[in-house]
């Protein structure tokens, strides 16, 4: 408030200031034509000219009231002028997109209202990206969610309606709801986590981990799906390396890029986890051998139901959020992760302040 009342006091001292200086020099000016006038009529003796010079007083008296009150009505309109810019300046401030031009004594105004005029824009195009982008959720929501009710649907219908059903067909079919359930609770919960990552203000719990003996439990837990995909886990990890990170969700953020290694593995090949820690930093590589990516699909890999169209008709594989929870987990984390695809390879490299 302070400022604001400083710069209408600065500007005011201008207009005065103006005022004055226009108000002498109209004076000096006056002068001078008196002067110039003295001059000739001393010279030149015609009848014109005496009739001006017994008038010459009231010349000069209706000479200063009338340019006085033409400068005062100069600048008391002024103001109005400018007032009048400001007024239409903000008929248009949030109408289009043309550029807000003032006067010269208002041009700190005109970067103002340009500024605010640039923000209003900028949260405007956020706005219709965010209302497109939650459209697309919306339509992938539906998408995925209904390929495995379609199935439940379709299996509970057969058991209801085939009551013949032998007691194995009829166990077959309950495994395969069970399957189904289990997929879309897995959905269900993904698209429930990464609506906490982006809407809610997510704490780490930093501790001290052996991060070996985390990849281990890591290996058996996903040596079941190593085995069917005909994969073997390498951990080039020395044991004893331990590091600052928050255990459940880095291990979250691990299982997800596992999950996406065997997930996009050619069948029978090797696939490697590295860590290491250089220059106080935790550097983390998941690295298997699959189909290599374009630049397209790799500027993308991190989004939000980001998935080959491959993976879409597979039933073991989630919502196509796992990578982007990771990428939000990492970055909690202070950290980054990179992905590069080369020669039939891909690579997640993870880098956290340790």
């Amino acid at each position: 408030m302070y400022k604001e009342n400083e710069k209408y006091i600065k500007c005011s001292k201008k207009l005065v200031c103006h005022l004055i200086i226009s108000l002498l020099l109209y004076l000096v000016i006056g002068w001078i034509l008196r002067i110039i006038f003295d001059y000739y009529s001393s010279k030149i003796h015609t009848s014109i000219m005496e009739w001006f010079t017994l008038r010459i007083e009231l010349i000069q008296f209706l000479y200063i009231i009338i340019g006085f009150i033409n400068i005062f009505m100069y600048y008391w309109n002024k103001p109005w002028k400018y007032l009048n810019e400001i007024i239409n300046a903000v008929e248009i401030l949030f109408k289009n997109d043309s550029v807000i031009k003032l006067s010269e004594p208002l041009k700190e105004i005109e970067s103002q209202m340009n500024q605010i005029k640039m923000s209003y824009l900028m949260a405007d195009q956020s706005m219709k990206v965010a209302e497109s982008k939650k459209s697309e959720l919306v339509a992938y929501i539906a998408h995925d969610i209904r390929t495995p009710l379609t199935s439940i649907i379709g299996y509970l219908s057969l058991i209801k309606d085939m009551p013949e059903l032998t007691v194995n067909k009829r166990q077959e079919y309950i495994e395969i709801l069970l399957a189904k359930a289990m997929h879309l609770e897995q959905m269900v919960n993904e698209f429930f986590e990464i609506t906490q990552y982006n809407t809610q203000k997510i704490e780490i719990n930093k501790q001290e981990v052996d991060l070996y003996y985390l990849f281990v439990q890591l290996t058996d837990e996903f040596y079941p799906m190593l085995v069917e995909n005909g994969n073997i886990l390498k951990l080039e990890i020395n044991e004893n390396l331990y590091c600052n990170i928050d255990p459940e969700k880095m291990t979250r953020a691990f299982s997800n890029l596992l999950k996406n290694a065997i997930s996009y593995s050619y069948s029978n090949t090797e696939i490697f986890i590295s860590a290491k820690i250089c220059d106080d930093k935790l550097i983390i590589v998941f690295k298997n051998e699959g189909e290599t990516l374009s630049e397209m699909e790799l500027l993308r890999i991190f989004e939000k139901f980001n998935r080959l169209d491959k993976s879409r008709a597979s039933v073991s594989n989630g919502a196509g959020l796992g990578l982007s929870i990771a990428k939000e987990i990492v970055q909690l984390h202070c950290g980054d992760i990179v992905a590069k695809s080369e020669d039939g390879t891909i690579s997640f490299t993870i880098t956290i302040p340790n």
